[in-house]
């Protein structure tokens, strides 16, 4: 099988834009506040946008199955209180799982947390419990800046995480590190606020020792892992100043890297300095990235080529990388899957 990780519903129907729309403008006039059954959209809205969009390219570049979270930009945790993530959350996981249900040999899902800056973490717990118990998700996305490009909650490392986490391990799954939109003019949101928060969640990960006190915790680092795997040696200089393990030792037992990355000397470098057990195949499709390379005629996110033309890995490796790695580190994934093999 050919197993994308990171897949988001970014073509979802109008209607939700609009809802949240009317939502945000709830948040200073309460006039304004719509309900939650004022969001209406039907099953068959739904098939079209998957059908001409995720699915339509999943079955052209020979992708198979896809773990699918919520639009990652629109979970704007910064936008209002705990009450409108809340809600928010709850209706874009409702609509990952209805995706789920509607194409359940094509996506699973991966649930968005209710995160709001300065808001405790265990507030994210019943939403969690819910996605995983039943809409069966085989993930959740973390966002490590809640605040939107200000950084203000405590590093990854911090006990401030700790009631997810113990969550997360008790459920056996693993988090995608993923931000959301930058309301700092400063960094863009695809271009600078994710790789930047990448890049920041490894270190703080070198900087800690979190995987003491959870030794089967799992993250998975998007976006082939920000600059880290490109400046390897530099952050195996740091652990080693600050008097860490081996970063193999230190880190690699926990902490994955997808393949989203738009180009072939980026995978060659990614497949060259990470080892091949820790690299999992995903393409954030209908992304971040969205046209065609003039260099090479192809989608810039057709990430499985890229995986297909390596030259540095095996056919065993190349496996490992499609579905092997995704089934070990989504133990939930694996286990729905072999029930359908059953």
């Amino acid at each position: 099988m050919i197993i994308d990780i990171h897949g988001h519903y970014t073509t979802a129907p109008k209607a939700l834009e609009a809802w949240r729309n009317a939502q945000i403008a709830g948040i200073k006039d309460p006039s304004a506040k719509p309900r939650d059954a004022d969001l209406k959209i039907s099953d068959d809205e739904i098939r079209e946008t998957i059908e001409s969009n995720q699915l339509k390219l999943m079955t052209q570049r020979g992708s198979d199955l896809t773990i699918f979270s919520p639009r990652a930009s629109f979970m704007a945790h910064h936008i209002g209180d705990f009450e409108v993530s809340s809600t928010w959350a709850a209706i874009c996981n409702e609509l990952c799982y209805r995706v789920s249900q509607l194409f359940p040999d094509s996506f699973i899902p991966a649930a968005m947390l209710p995160q709001s800056p300065g808001v405790a973490p265990e507030t994210c717990i019943p939403e969690l419990v819910k996605c995983v118990e039943q809409y069966g998700n085989v993930a959740i996305n973390l966002n490590p800046d809640p605040s939107g490009g200000h950084w203000t909650s405590p590093p990854l490392t911090d006990t401030h995480w700790y009631p997810i986490y113990e969550k997360m391990v008790e459920y056996d799954i693993p988090a995608m590190i993923h931000v959301s939109t930058s309301c700092n003019a400063c960094f863009h949101t695809t271009g600078a606020h994710y790789i930047n928060a990448d890049t920041t969640a490894f270190m703080q990960l070198i900087q800690g020792d979190l995987f003491k006190d959870f030794p089967t915790l799992r993250f998975v680092i998007p976006h082939g892992g920000g600059a880290a795997p490109y400046h390897w040696g530099r952050y195996r200089g740091l652990a080693q100043e600050m008097k860490k393990p081996l970063l193999k030792d230190h880190l690699l037992r926990n902490v994955f890297f997808d393949t989203c990355v738009y180009h072939q000397p980026g995978i060659d470098v990614l497949t060259k300095v990470v080892p091949v057990e820790n690299i999992l195949f995903a393409s954030e499709m209908i992304g971040a990235v969205r046209g065609i390379d003039p260099e090479t005629g192809n989608y810039y996110d057709d990430t499985k080529r890229y995986i297909d033309a390596s030259t540095q890995l095996t056919p065993a490796q190349k496996h490992q990388v499609f579905e092997g790695n995704a089934r070990r580190v989504y133990p939930r994934l694996d286990a729905a899957l072999k029930k359908k093999e059953k």
